[in-house]
C-alpha cells in the first residue's frame, strides 16, 4: 500500500484562496465576486492586489450571480464566491437561468459545504448542493479532498471554459496530495491499488477512505482507493476498470445520500456492471449544531464507517 502522509492540516479554502491570488496575477481577465464574506472565502490577498478586479456584492447572492453572468459577455473568467448553502440553494434559480441555460463561462465557488462546517447548524450546513447542480445541464461538479488539490482545482477552472461548481470547506484537514499533482478536470485519481474492493471517495472523505484503507489491509482486506474529485463528468473508465478487478464498491461522500457521488456511481453500475454498493454519506436528513468530529461521527462519515460498509459489502460479493 502507497503512504499518504499529511504535510500538515489546512482548511481547503485556504486552498481555493492560494488559487485565487495566483490567478489574479497570471490571468488579468479573472474577476472576483464576494457576498460580503471576504476573509471566509480568503479573498483578502486577491482584493488587496486587484482591487479593480474585485467585487464586493453584499448580501445579494442572486444580484452576485447576475453580475457574473453579465461579466462573460465582455470576456472576463468570474469566480463567484460565498458559503455552499447561498452558492446553490439561495440563488438556483439564477444559477439555472442565467449561468447554466445561457452556457456562461462563470465559477460558483462555495465555501462551508456539508457537516464540516459545524456549529452554525442546519440551515447552513448544506447536504443536497452537489445533487442540485449536477442536474443542470452543461455544469461541471469538483469537490476536492486537500489544501493542495483545492488550490489546483480552482487554477484549473479559469482555463476550463462552461459553467463550473466548486465545493470546499471550513475545517483544517490533512494536506496529502502533491503539490505538483496535476489536476485535469473528469479524471479521477487512483490512490491505492487493491483486489478486495473499490473505496470510490470524494472532498474530506478521500482522507478518511485512506486511513480506512490501512485498517483493512490489518484485517486482510484488499481496498482500492480513488480520489473522485470530480462527480461531473464522472471518470467512469476509472469505476468499471476498478470494479473489474475487485467485484464490489463503497462510496463516500460528506452529502446527502441522495442525489450525490454514490448515485452517480450507481448510474454507472446499472448501465456497464451490476455490482454490490454501499454508502457512506448522510441518511436523507439535516445536520445539527457541533463539532466536525463529533457530525462526521454521529452521522457516520468518518474511516470506521467506510470499514464498516467494506465488510458489509463483501459479504454480498
Amino acid at each position: 500500500m502507497k503512504k499518504y502522509t499529511n504535510t500538515g492540516s489546512k482548511d481547503t479554502r485556504s486552498g481555493f484562496g492560494a488559487g485565487m491570488t495566483e490567478l489574479g496575477q497570471k490571468n488579468e481577465n479573472v474577476v472576483a465576486l464576494c457576498a460580503d464574506l471576504i476573509g471566509s472565502l480568503k479573498f483578502d490577498d486577491f482584493k488587496k492586489n486587484h482591487p479593480e478586479r474585485f467585487f464586493q456584492i453584499g448580501i445579494a447572492e442572486a444580484n452576485m450571480i447576475g453580475i457574473a453572468a453579465g461579466l462573460t459577455i465582455g470576456g472576463k473568467i468570474p469566480f463567484t464566491g460565498t458559503f455552499a448553502s447561498f452558492s446553490t440553494g439561495r440563488v438556483y434559480d439564477q444559477i439555472r437561468q442565467s449561468v447554466a441555460y445561457a452556457d456562461k463561462n462563470v465559477k460558483i465557488c462555495a465555501s462551508h459545504a456539508g457537516l464540516t462546517l459545524g456549529e452554525d447548524g442546519a440551515t447552513h450546513q448544506i447536504l443536497e448542493d452537489i445533487g442540485l447542480m449536477k442536474m443542470l445541464p452543461g455544469m461541471t461538479v469538483i469537490n476536492t479532498c486537500d489544501y493542495n488539490q483545492t488550490k489546483a482545482a480552482t487554477l484549473a477552472l479559469a482555463d476550463h471554459h462552461g459553467p463550473a461548481y466548486l465545493r470546499f470547506g471550513r475545517p483544517v484537514v490533512p494536506n496529502f496530495t502533491p503539490a505538483d499533482e496535476p489536476f485535469v478536470i473528469g479524471k479521477a485519481i487512483l490512490l491505492n491499488e487493491g483486489t478486495d474492493v473499490t473505496i470510490v471517495a470524494t472532498g474530506h472523505l478521500v482522507w478518511e477512505a485512506l486511513v480506512a484503507a490501512e485498517a483493512l489491509e490489518a484485517k486482510g482486506i484488499s481496498a482500492e482507493v480513488i480520489n473522485i474529485h470530480t462527480i461531473k463528468p464522472l471518470d467512469e473508465e476509472a469505476i468499471l476498470k476498478s470494479l473489474a478487478k475487485t467485484k464490489c464498491i463503497v462510496t463516500a461522500e460528506e452529502h446527502n445520500i441522495l442525489g450525490g457521488l454514490g448515485e452517480s456511481v450507481s448510474r454507472v453500475l446499472a448501465l456497464h456492471h451490476p455490482a454490490p454498493q454501499e454508502f457512506v454519506a448522510v441518511n436523507d436528513s439535516f445536520g445539527e449544531s457541533g463539532t466536525p468530529e463529533q457530525l462526521m461521527e454521529k452521522y457516520k462519515l468518518n474511516n470506521q464507517a467506510i470499514v464498516a460498509a467494506v465488510e458489509r459489502v463483501i459479504k454480498r460479493k
